[in-house]
């Protein structure tokens, strides 16, 4: 493999992508850049190394089971927990720390039914 990363890009399934656009934006507190393609309208995150996008188009949908998408929570996940909790989602696992000083991770339900994570070094 070129790359130095495993992962180079996700999409987050969504069914309102106004909604999406609007919890995301406070969750990682920056705007996300809305576009559209053929068949399909998305939202994307900034660009900080790997990044992705919110993703509404047929066959794409919102889920609590499968995969899991891991924002970046810094130095400390513990504020965009709150933001995600305060924008209208819900934490399904507290911040807990993981096995040989690998970091700190957490879950949470976005408003759309998608479980999504965060990791964080502290």
């Amino acid at each position: 493999m070129s790359s130095s990363q495993i992962v180079n890009w996700f999409d987050i399934p969504v069914g309102d992508l106004d909604r999406a656009m609007k919890f995301y934006t406070e969750v990682v507190a920056e705007p996300l850049q809305r576009y559209s393609a053929p068949g399909l309208e998305g939202a994307l995150f900034p660009e900080r190394g790997v990044t992705g996008t919110l993703l509404k188009s047929d066959g794409f949908t919102p889920s609590a089971q499968g995969c899991v998408v891991y924002l970046d929570g810094g130095d400390d996940l513990e504020p965009m927990l709150r933001r995600a909790e305060q924008a209208g989602g819900t934490v399904l696992l507290p911040k807990t720390e993981i096995d040989g000083n690998r970091g700190f991770f957490a879950y949470f339900k976005d408003t759309e039914g998608n479980r999504v994570g965060i990791h964080s070094a502290g």
